[in-house]
């Protein structure tokens, strides 16, 4: 971290799990301004074994680590679907991305699905192309800078959506549902 009238510089890396391509992305953020430094996909289709795709998650993840240097991990949480196999297998996924954090001392942040398309597009059930389309517009990307596989695009939008988290101010004001919640809470300022 930079100081005096330098703007300090953080580095984030957004993780979408998967067992068969997991996606990531590297965010460089000064002050309230973010730019994409890399996206990509781990492709692990080609590897038959369950454990050794695992292996293959914690190596590229722990690579990414060594050459990035995030200060902080977003990762999408597991989507809580009716297929327990398959919520087991990325939950396996995202353990070993997060076991490469906490390997490397990287803080971890988690986000649902949900709360990273409201983040991006507004949206909690936008489809990956409309948040594809909204990072496209943030982070001023070009079309042949776009990829192939949503899985990228998927791990940059948590990252920007930690990123939009982190500028969010602090407040330890009282929150109100009502003005009748704010009478009954503030008996002493209302007459």
């Amino acid at each position: 971290m930079q100081k005096g009238n330098l703007q300090s510089e953080k580095i984030l890396l957004g993780i979408d799990p998967g067992t068969n391509v997991m996606g990531y992305g590297v965010l460089r953020v000064r002050g309230n301004k973010a730019e994409l430094i890399v996206m990509g996909v781990i492709d692990m289709r080609k590897e038959k074994d369950v454990y050794l795709r695992l292996g293959k998650i914690f190596d590229r993840v722990t690579g990414i680590i060594d050459e990035y240097l995030p200060d902080e991990l977003a990762i999408e949480a597991p989507f809580f679907g009716k297929n327990v196999q398959s919520m087991l297998k990325l939950g396996r996924a995202q353990g070993v991305a997060i076991a490469a954090a906490i390997h490397h001392d990287v803080p971890i942040c988690e986000y649902a699905p949900l709360k990273i398309k409201m983040a991006i597009t507004g949206n909690g059930s936008a489809s990956k192309d409309q948040v594809a389309g909204m990072l496209q517009k943030l982070l001023h990307l070009r079309d042949d800078q776009m990829p192939h596989f949503m899985d990228a695009t998927d791990a940059v939008a948590a990252a920007y959506c930690h990123f939009l988290q982190m500028n969010r101010p602090t407040t330890d004001a009282r929150h109100y549902g009502s003005w009748k919640d704010f009478a009954r809470k503030n008996t002493d300022r209302v007459r």
